[in-house]
C-alpha cells in the first residue's frame, strides 16, 4: 500500500513548484523528477529528486503531472521509464495541464480503461487576482465525486482557493478558455475605448484614471492601459492571437457562435501585422496603424487632475435657491429627493403623473410642464433618457429655454453623445440670455442617486461650473472636472459605456460558451470573478443571468441607445470601433426579440436562443405537490409512542443550544434558559425535564465568540451532571432551517469539551416552515414549488452565505474541505418509510466514529422514525451531535402539536392595553410581512420606523436622538391604548466583510434592546420579528433569565410567557422568525393578538341582551360633549351602549362627527358600538356603508310595503357584505324628530302578517317596531302601547333571529319600559329626554365655553346612566 503521505511530481514549473512548496509546508513528502534549474529550489524546500518519472511515482497517493504539450503524455505516462510503471493501483493521478479537453479526456480513458486506474483528476492552477484572493493560488479541478474525494486533501493542501467541476475532466482547460475569451474581448475593447476618447479631444490618462474606478473597469484595462501607453513592446500579441485561435477552433468543433471574439481575434491579427518587420514597435504604434488615431500625441498632452479642479469649484461655493427638476425616473427621483433632503427647494415635473404626486408626497413641489418648472430657478436639471426627450423638454411645445431666467443654468444629467451637446451650448448662447450649459452625465444607479454619491463626469465652463457647484457637490460622491468644454464630460461617458456595454456582451458570450462546454455556471462565475477575465460589469451582472432573474435594474434598451451613441461618434470622428459595434448589434438584437425592458444581462438570452444552451446555474424549481407524490408511502405506524417508551428507557435529557430564540417553534410546555451558569443549569437538571432549551443567540457573535460561548455552555453542563446522580444528555445545537449559522465551528467547539461523537448529525427539515430534505437537497418551499435553499435570499445572507443546496456539498463548503461530500453519509426517504426506525438504528451504528450524516424528511413521520431510530442507537451506547432545525426537537422528545394560543387562552382577550411589536429582522420575506402588517392592520397600528443608517453608520449622537425618539413615541402611542410596530428601516446595510455585517447587525439590535428598555408603559404582549431580535429583547431589554414555552401563535411562531424575575412578568412573548409564514402570516399573528378595535359589533350586544333578557340604549348624539357623555356613563355603569347618528346630525356634524363617535367606540373600555338611524334615502345610505358604521337603519317606513321591501332588501344585500348589522322599520311612527315630523293620520301599527314577509324577504337583524310608540313627546294623556301586538312580534321574530327594537324610549314610564323589555325589546332608541338634558344646562350661567361643555356633558350623562339602569344594561360590559 502506497505512503498515503507521499505526493510525487512528474514535471515543474513556477507554479507548480508552489504547488510542492504548499504541500511540504503541510507535512508531505514530495518527490519530483525534472530536468531543469528549478530542481536546486525545490531540493532547498526539502523536496527529493527523483530521476525519472517512474521513481518519482513510486510509493506516492497522488501522482501530479504536470503536462504543457499532448506529445509529452506518451513519454511522461507510458514510455520505458514512465511514471504508470512506478505507479501503485490505488494512487490519484492529478493531471496539471490546459491542453485541450479533447486530449485529457483520451488520456483519461486510456489510464482507466486500459491500465485501470480508477482515480484521475486535471487541475488547473492559476494566481487569483480579486481583491480577496490577490496573489493566492487558485485550483480548478475535474473529475468523478470518488477521484475528487480520493484527491481532495492533497489538492486542499496545494491551493488557498480550489474550485471542484464534478464529471468528465477537462475544466481546468475549459475554464481557461473562457477566460482567454474574455482576456482577448477585454483588451481590443480597451484599445478602442481608449483611442475614441483620444479623438475625442480627452486625456488617455484621463480616462484611464476614470474608468479604471468605474463601471467599465476590467482587469485588462487596468493593467494593459498603462502598457499601451507605454514603451511595451507589440510582440505578446502573438500569445493573445493564439489563445483566442484556439478558443474559436473549439467553438466551431461545437458549432458555437462567438461573434465577439472573432471580431478581436481579427483586430489582434490586424495588431500584429502591423508590427511585423519592426521588432521595435510599441503596442501603442501598432494600434495607432489599426485605428488611424494619434494616441502618443493625446498622452503627451498636459495632464491635470479633474478632482481637484472639482475641489476648486466646490471650496468655492455659490448660492442656488431654486431647482428645476425634469425627469424624475427611477434615476431623477432619487436625485430630486435628495436635493430636497438638502435643503434645496425643487419644483419638479415628470410626463408620468404617479410619480408626480410621490414626489409632492415627499415635500417637494411639481409643476405641470418643463416650462413651468423652469420659471425663477437658479438651475434647471435635466434628467431624461435620450436626446429626443432632452430636445422636447427644452425646445418642444411648454419647454424650458424660452421660460429660463437671464443667468440660469442648465444641468443636462442625460447620457447623450459629446456632439449633441456642443450643439446644445451654441443653441443657448443664441438665446442671447447668458444661460449657461453643465455637461454632466451620472453614474452609480439609483440607490446612490438618492444618497448623493454618484460619480459625475462633467464639463463646461468655469462660470457655469461655478454657478452649479452647489448642486453637483450634493449629487456627487465623485466628481470629475473634464477640460475641453461642453461635451467633454459626456465624451468620458460615452467611452465608459462602451466599455460597459462591450463587458455585458463578452459576459454574456463567456457564460453561454462555458455552458456549452458543460461547466457548472456558478462555479465558473467565481472562478472568472478571481481571474483576468474579470470586470466590474462580469462580477455585477453575470449573477443576474445565472440566477436567470433578469429584474430591470438597468434597462436593455439603455445600451441600445449608450453603444448607437459609441457607433455614431465612431462614424463622425472616422475611428473604426468594430468590437463595440458588434456589441451594439447583440443588444439590438435582444431589443428586437422583445427583452429590451428587461436587465441588461439578457442580452445573454440572445446566446441562449440561438444555440439552445441555459446559463442559468440553478438546480431546478420542483413542483411540491408532484415531489410529495413521488416518494414512497410513509412509514405506516405513528413511532411517537414508541418514543415516549423509549425515552423512559434512555435516560438522556436533551439539551437543546438554541442560536437564536426561533427553536422552540415546534415544542409547548418545555422551559428556556437565558443564561447558562452551572446552578441554572443544576436547577433544570433536578427536576430531570425531558428536554430544555438554553438560549445562546449565538447567531449574533462573531464566529470567535460563538465558539467560546459553545464551550463554556458545554463545560458548564459537564459541571452540573456531574453534580447529581445518574444524569445524562444529548446536546442538539438547534440552527436555522435555511442552514445559517456557525457551522462547523459552534459542532467543533462542542466536540473539543464533550469529546468525539460517534456522529455529527445533520437536519434542517422544519416542515412549519416549509423546509424539505430530499435525495440530499435542502429546498426551501414559495407557494406551491420547492425552491433550493442555496437559490433563495437566505442563501445570501452577509454573514452566513452558502452556495450548496445539496447538504452534502453544503457540509464541504462549510468546512472547506474538510468534510469532502462524497464523505458524508446520508440517511435517504427511502429507508425511512421502507425499513423504518430499525433500519435507522442499524444505518448509525454502522457509522464510521466521527462521522458526518445528513437526514433527508418530507413530512413529521419522517422525523419521528428518524427520531425513535437515534434513541435506539443511543440505547445502544452510541453518542450523537445534532445540528438540526426545530422539527427534530419536537419529533425527539415526542411533542404532540396543539393548537395555536390565541389571547383568551390566557385571559387576557378582553385587555385594552396595545402590544408591542418590533421588527429587525431584515430578510425579503419579513419585509413583505411588514408590508402585508401595514396593508392589512395599518388602520389599528401605531407605525414608528428607525433608520438603520442612523442606528449603525453615522455619529453616536444622531443614534442616541434616534433611539431617545423612538422610545418616547413608543411610550405616548402605548399610553393611548395603541398598537405599536417599530420597524427598522428595509434597507439592507451590510459591511465589506461577513463580520463587518455581523457588527451592523449588533448596532441595529443594540439599538432595538435601548428602546425596548426606555418604554416604561407595560404592553398587551409583545412580538418580536426575527432572530436576534427576540433573544436580545428578551435577555437585555426585558430582563428575562427564564421563560416557559406556551406554545404556538401560529404554527412555527413560538409564544413564551416570561418568567417572574423580567420587567414584565408573565407577559405574552411571540417570537415571530424572519424566515417562517408566507406574506400574511405576520398580519394574521397581530390581527389574533392586537387591542380588540371594538370588543363587540352591534349584532354581539343585541345577542347578549337577548340572552340576559335587558336592552340596549341607542343614544342619539349631535356633538363631543354628547358622544363623551355616552361613553363615559357606559364605563362607570359598566354598561354597553350605542352611538347613534340621525340624519340631520349628519348633516351638520358631517365626517368628523362619525370619526368623533368610531374613535370614542375604539376607546372605550366597555362595549361601545355606532349606528345610524332613519336612512331614507338610497343615495345617503350607499355612501354610509364607506364611513365605519357598525350598523344601520334602513327606514323605508314612509314608502308603500312592497317599495319598503324592495329598498330594505337592496341596502341589506349591500351592508351585510360589510358585515354590518341592519336595522329596518316596518309601520310609522307619529311626532317630531330632529324637525322630521309625522302626522297621526300618517302613522300606523307593524302589522304581525306582513312583518313575517318583510322579515322573510329583507334578512334583516333587527325591527324597528310600531305599537303606539311615537318620536318626542307622548300626548297628555300618556303613552298607549299595544303590548299583545309586540309579545305577537315577538314570537315572531325570536324564530327568525331578528331583535326588536322600539323608538321613542323618551318618556316612557319605567314600568312600561320592563314591560317591553319582558316582551322582547332588545334596543331602546333615547332622544329627547338627553337633547333636553343639554338644552336646560345652557340655562346657567357659565363663565367659560370649557365650563358651559362641562356643565352639558354631565347633564346628558346622568340621563343616560338613568336610562342603562332602567334597560337593565348596567353592568353587563363584562
Amino acid at each position: 500500500m502506497a505512503s498515503k503521505g507521499v505526493v510525487g511530481f512528474v514535471g515543474l514549473n513556477d507554479l507548480s513548484l508552489e504547488l510542492a512548496a504548499s504541500l511540504l509546508r503541510s507535512g508531505y513528502a514530495v518527490q519530483a523528477f525534472e530536468i531543469n534549474p528549478l530542481m536546486d529550489g525545490f531540493s532547498k524546500l526539502g523536496g527529493r529528486r527523483c530521476g525519472s518519472p517512474l521513481e518519482a511515482a513510486r510509493d506516492v497517493a497522488a501522482l501530479i503531472v504536470v503536462i504543457s504539450h499532448a506529445d509529452q503524455i506518451n513519454d511522461i505516462l507510458f514510455g520505458e521509464e514512465g511514471a504508470l510503471k512506478g505507479l501503485h493501483k490505488d494512487a490519484v493521478v492529478i493531471l496539471d495541464s490546459t491542453i485541450l479537453p479533447v486530449y485529457i479526456q483520451k488520456l483519461e480513458k486510456r489510464l482507466t480503461e486500459d491500465y485501470e486506474r480508477a482515480f484521475v483528476v486535471d487541475v488547473y492552477v492559476s494566481k487569483a487576482v480579486s481583491e480577496v484572493l490577490h496573489g493566492k493560488v487558485m485550483i480548478i479541478s475535474s473529475g468523478s465525486s470518488d477521484s475528487i474525494a480520493r484527491a481532495h486533501p492533497v489538492l486542499s493542501a496545494m491551493g488557498e482557493k480550489l474550485y471542484l467541476f464534478e464529471g468528465e475532466l477537462g475544466a481546468g482547460s475549459k475554464t481557461k478558455m473562457v477566460i482567454n475569451l474574455l482576456e482577448g474581448i477585454h483588451f481590443v475593447a480597451s484599445v478602442e475605448a481608449i483611442s475614441l476618447g483620444a479623438q475625442a479631444g480627452i486625456h488617455p490618462w484621463i480616462i484611464y484614471n476614470i474608468i479604471s474606478n468605474a463601471a467599465g473597469n476590467s482587469w485588462i484595462f487596468k493593467n494593459h492601459v498603462p502598457q499601451l501607453l507605454g514603451c511595451t513592446k507589440h510582440h505578446f500579441l502573438n500569445t493573445f492571437v493564439q489563445n483566442v485561435g484556439t478558443v474559436l477552433d473549439m467553438a466551431k468543433s461545437l458549432t458555437f457562435p462567438l461573434p465577439l471574439l472573432a471580431v478581436a481575434h481579427q483586430q489582434l491579427i490586424a495588431g500584429l501585422s502591423h508590427g511585423h518587420g519592426d521588432d521595435d514597435a510599441t503596442l501603442v504604434k501598432v494600434w495607432e496603424k489599426v485605428l488611424g488615431v494619434n494616441i502618443t500625441d493625446a498622452a503627451s498632452a498636459e495632464n491635470y487632475n479633474p478632482e481637484e479642479l472639482a475641489n476648486h469649484i466646490t471650496d468655492n461655493l455659490t448660492s442656488v435657491n431654486r431647482i428645476g427638476f425634469v425627469g424624475l425616473g427611477a434615476m431623477g427621483f432619487g436625485m430630486a429627493t435628495h436635493l430636497l433632503n438638502s435643503n434645496f427647494c425643487v419644483i419638479g415635473f415628470d410626463v408620468y403623473k404617479p410619480t408626480l404626486n410621490r414626489f409632492a408626497n415627499v415635500g417637494g413641489l411639481i409643476g405641470s410642464s418643463p416650462a413651468e418648472v423652469s420659471k425663477d430657478v437658479d438651475v434647471l436639471v435635466v434628467m431624461v433618457t435620450n436626446e429626443a426627450q432632452a430636445e422636447s423638454v427644452l425646445y418642444g411645445d411648454l419647454g424650458a429655454v424660452s421660460v429660463l431666467p437671464p443667468g440660469a443654468s442648465i444641468l443636462l444629467s442625460s447620457t447623450v453623445s459629446p456632439a449633441y451637446v456642443s450643439q446644445l451650448e451654441q443653441r443657448l448662447q443664441n438665446e442671447h440670455k447668458d444661460l449657461k450649459l453643465v455637461d454632466a452625465p451620472v453614474s452609480g444607479g439609483v440607490k446612490r442617486a438618492s444618497t448623493g454619491t454618484l460619480t459625475m463626469m462633467v464639463s463646461g465652463t468655469d462660470e457655469a461650473l461655478k454657478h452649479t457647484g452647489p448642486v453637483l457637490s450634493a449629487l456627487s460622491e465623485k466628481l470629475y472636472i473634464i477640460k475641453g468644454g461642453c461635451g467633454a464630460g459626456s465624451g468620458v461617458k460615452m467611452v465608459n459605456q462602451l466599455l460597459a456595454g462591450v463587458h455585458i456582451a463578452s459576459a454574456a458570450e463567456a457564460m453561454a460558451f462555458g455552458a456549452r462546454l458543460g461547466l457548472n455556471t456558478r462555479l465558473l462565475f467565481d472562478v472568472i470573478a478571481n481571474s483576468v477575465g474579470t470586470s466590474w460589469m462580469f462580477e455585477n451582472r453575470v449573477p443576474h443571468m445565472v440566477e436567470n432573474d433578469y429584474t430591470p435594474l438597468s434597462a436593455l434598451d439603455i445600451f441600445v441607445k449608450d453603444l448607437g451613441i459609441v457607433s455614431r461618434e465612431c462614424s463622425s470622428r472616422r475611428v473604426p470601433l468594430h468590437i463595440s459595434t458588434v456589441a451594439h448589434q447583440l443588444f439590438l438584437s435582444g431589443s428586437a426579440a422583445g427583452w429590451g425592458r428587461l436587465d441588461d444581462a439578457a442580452v445573454v438570452k440572445v446566446y441562449e436562443t440561438l444555440t439552445g444552451v441555459k446559463v442559468e446555474g440553478k438546480l431546478p424549481i420542483l413542483r411540491k405537490e408532484l415531489v410529495l407524490q413521488s416518494l414512497p408511502s410513509e412509514w405506516p405506524l405513528d413511532p411517537v409512542e414508541d418514543i415516549r417508551k423509549l425515552d423512559q428507557k434512555n435516560s438522556k435529557i436533551l439539551v437543546v443550544l438554541d442560536d437564536d430564540p426561533t427553536g422552540t417553534q415546534t415544542v409547548h410546555d418545555i422551559e428556556v434558559l437565558t443564561e447558562w451558569n452551572i446552578e441554572s443549569i443544576v436547577e433544570q437538571f433536578r427536576k430531570r425535564p425531558k428536554c430544555f432549551f438554553i438560549l445562546t443567540n449565538s447567531r449574533s457573535l462573531s464566529t470567535e465568540k460563538a465558539s467560546a460561548l459553545i464551550e463554556d455552555i458545554c463545560r458548564n453542563l459537564c459541571t452540573a451532571a456531574k453534580s447529581i446522580e445518574n444524569i445524562d444528555y444529548t446536546v442538539v445545537l438547534r440552527g436555522d432551517s435555511t442552514l445559517r449559522g456557525h457551522f462547523p465551528e459552534e459542532a467543533d467547539a462542542a466536540v473539543s469539551v464533550l469529546g468525539e461523537m460517534d456522529a455529527w448529525i445533520i437536519c434542517p427539515f422544519f416542515l412549519q416552515g416549509g423546509r424539505y430534505t430530499i435525495e440530499d437537497v435542502h429546498y426551501v418551499a414559495d407557494s406551491d414549488w420547492l425552491v433550493p435553499a442555496g437559490d433563495t435570499e437566505f442563501a445570501k445572507d452577509a454573514a452566513f452565505g452558502y452556495i450548496s443546496s445539496n447538504l452534502r456539498e453544503w457540509v464541504e463548503e462549510k468546512t472547506r474541505g474538510c468534510i469532502p461530500a462524497s464523505s458524508v453519509t446520508s440517511i435517504s426517504i427511502q429507508l425511512l418509510r421502507k425499513g423504518g426506525p430499525n433500519a435507522v438504528c442499524e444505518c448509525l451504528c454502522s457509522l464510521q466514529k466521527g462521522s458526518t450524516c445528513v437526514v433527508n424528511a418530507a413530512s413529521e413521520r419522517d422525523m419521528a422514525v428518524f427520531a425513535a431510530g437515534m434513541i435506539q442507537a443511543e440505547l445502544k451506547g452510541k453518542r450523537f451531535l445534532c445540528r438540526t432545525a426545530a422539527s427534530f426537537v419536537s419529533a425527539r422528545i415526542g411533542i404532540i402539536p396543539k393548537a395555536p394560543i390565541l389571547p383568551k387562552d390566557l385571559g387576557i382577550d378582553k385587555g385594552r392595553s396595545g402590544g408591542l411589536i418590533v421588527v429587525g429582522s431584515y430578510v425579503p420575506k419579513t419585509t413583505k410581512q411588514v408590508e402585508e402588517l401595514k396593508l392589512q392592520c395599518g388602520h389599528i397600528l401605531r407605525t414608528i420606523e428607525i433608520s438603520v443608517e442612523k442606528l449603525a453608520m453615522k455619529s453616536l449622537e444622531e443614534r442616541e436622538e434616534e433611539i431617545n425618539q423612538t422610545a418616547e413615541m413608543a411610550d405616548i402611542f402605548l399610553g393611548a391604548h395603541k398598537d405599536t410596530l417599530i420597524m427598522t428601516s428595509r434597507e439592507l446595510i451590510t459591511g465589506k466583510t461577513p463580520s463587518e455585517s455581523l457588527e451592523i447587525n449588533f448596532k441595529v439590535s443594540s439599538a432595538l434592546v435601548e428602546i425596548t428598555r426606555r418604554i416604561t408603559t407595560r404592553p398587551r404582549y409583545i412580538l418580536a420579528k426575527g432572530g436576534i431580535t427576540s433573544s436580545d429583547l428578551a435577555t437585555k431589554a426585558l430582563e428575562a433569565k427564564r421563560a416557559k414555552i406556551v406554545g404556538q401563535a401560529l404554527a412555527g411562531v413560538p409564544l413564551w410567557q416570561l418568567g417572574p424575575e423580567s420587567r414584565h412578568p408573565g407577559i405574552p412573548y411571540i417570537v415571530f422568525p424572519g424566515n417562517v409564514g408566507d406574506s400574511k402570516a405576520l398580519a394574521e399573528v397581530v390581527r389574533c393578538w392586537a387591542r380588540p378595535v371594538r370588543l363587540s359589533s352591534t349584532k354581539d350586544l343585541l345577542l347578549s341582551a337577548e340572552k340576559g333578557g335587558y336592552a340596549i340604549g341607542a343614544f342619539n348624539v349631535y356633538n363631543l360633549e354628547g358622544v363623551e357623555a355616552v361613553v363615559s356613563a357606559a364605563e362607570e355603569e359598566q354598561s354597553p351602549a350605542i352611538l347613534q347618528i340621525h340624519p340631520s346630525a349628519l348633516k351638520q356634524g358631517g365626517i368628523p362627527l362619525v370619526a368623533c363617535c368610531i374613535s370614542a367606540a375604539e376607546q372605550a373600555s366597555v362595549p361601545v358600538t355606532v349606528h345610524f338611524d332613519h336612512g331614507n334615502s338610497k343615495e345617503e345610505l350607499v355612501e354610509v356603508l364607506e364611513l365605519g358604521f357598525d350598523s344601520v337603519m334602513v327606514d323605508g317606513s314612509h314608502l308603500p310595503f312592497k317599495d319598503n321591501i324592495s329598498y330594505t332588501k337592496y341596502i341589506s344585500y349591500l351592508a351585510h357584505s360589510k358585515d354590518m348589522l341592519v336595522e329596518a322599520e316596518l309601520g310609522r311612527l307619529s311626532g317630531t324628530e330632529d324637525d322630521l315630523t309625522v302626522e297621526d293620520y300618517e302613522a300606523r301599527l307593524t302589522d304581525v302578517n306582513q312583518a313575517q314577509e318583510f322579515i322573510g324577504e329583507t334578512g334583516i337583524d333587527a325591527l324597528a317596531v310600531c305599537i303606539g310608540n311615537v318620536h318626542g313627546k307622548y300626548p297628555a294623556n300618556g303613552p298607549n302601547l299595544k303590548l299583545d301586538l309586540l309579545k305577537d312580534l315577538y314570537a315572531l321574530s325570536s324564530k327568525k333571529g331578528v331583535y326588536l327594537v322600539l323608538h321613542g324610549a323618551s318618556g316612557l314610564p319605567r314600568e312600561l319600559i320592563k314591560e317591553c323589555i319582558e316582551r322582547g325589546v332588545r334596543k331602546f332608541n333615547v332622544n329627547t329626554e338627553v337633547r333636553k338634558a343639554y338644552m336646560d344646562s345652557l340655562s346657567s350661567h357659565k363663565k367659560d365655553l370649557v365650563h358651559v361643555m362641562v356643565s352639558a356633558k354631565e347633564a346628558m350623562k346622568a340621563v343616560v346612566a338613568e336610562k342603562m339602569h332602567l334597560f337593565g344594561s348596567a353592568g353587563k360590559a363584562c
